[in-house]
């Protein structure tokens, strides 16, 4: 399992830049009555400008990103093994086995089989997580990427808010692997990435220059062949 650690930011910028990542495999497969959302496209010219000018489009951090992850995520990992009594191996980019140019960065890694994916939502949000007790379909599919490039059987989600009261803080809930799901999102990336690299070439081809991060294998080509 190839990885690149999040607490290195040249690395982990660098092993990202112009691939598809596990929080935006949603946006790929979003659609509308009339064809794909608004958001695949974005994320199309996102990572066609990754490709052409070796610059990550995600280095912006907003408050909502921060109290998310950097002050809140280390807390709800540790209520998590407090609840589960397991111990939560952290991280970093994992390529996917078997298709270039995407990956994913699970918050960790639990016992043999599983993963944790931690969210860390404003109080409205987790509220609606405790009356639903649903995992939200974008997160569900950010998971079963994060499980097609770990070949991991399990994911657990966690949202956490510290600010509820304590036996409210701390919402788990287990989505299994699905192979024809993943079968499915397989071929959706794959179709993607075929897309974005035409795009690239096309420009590079009139324009020239450019800094296309591509390593599409022999696999992939067979995948997009077929």
């Amino acid at each position: 399992m190839t990885e690149i650690i999040q607490g290195s930011p040249p690395e982990w910028f660098a092993a990202r830049l112009g691939r598809v990542t596990a929080s935006r495999v949603a946006d790929i497969i979003a659609k509308t009555k009339t064809g794909y959302g608004a958001s695949r496209k974005n994320y199309h010219a996102e990572l066609v400008l990754e490709r052409l000018t070796g610059a990550a489009t995600e280095g912006f951090t907003s408050a909502a990103m921060q109290w998310g992850g950097t002050d809140n995520e280390p807390d709800a990992r540790s209520a998590y093994q407090f609840e589960k009594n397991m111990r939560v191996v952290q991280v970093g980019f994992v390529a996917h086995p078997s298709i270039a140019m995407t990956g994913a960065s699970p918050d960790g890694l639990v016992g043999d089989d599983g993963l944790l994916e931690i969210k860390c939502p404003n109080s409205a949000t987790h509220l609606d997580t405790l009356m639903s007790e649903a995992i939200p379909a974008k997160y569900a599919t950010q998971m079963m990427w994060q499980m097609a490039c770990t070949k991991r059987a399990w994911c657990d989600f966690c949202s956490f808010d510290p600010r509820m009261p304590e036996n409210m803080r701390l919402f788990i809930k287990r989505l299994d692997r699905d192979e024809q799901m993943i079968a499915e999102l397989e071929a959706e990336v794959v179709k993607f990435l075929q897309e974005v690299s035409a795009t690239v070439e096309t420009l590079t081809r009139k324009y020239g220059g450019g800094y296309d991060t591509t390593e599409i294998t022999d696999e992939v080509r067979l995948m997009m062949a077929g």
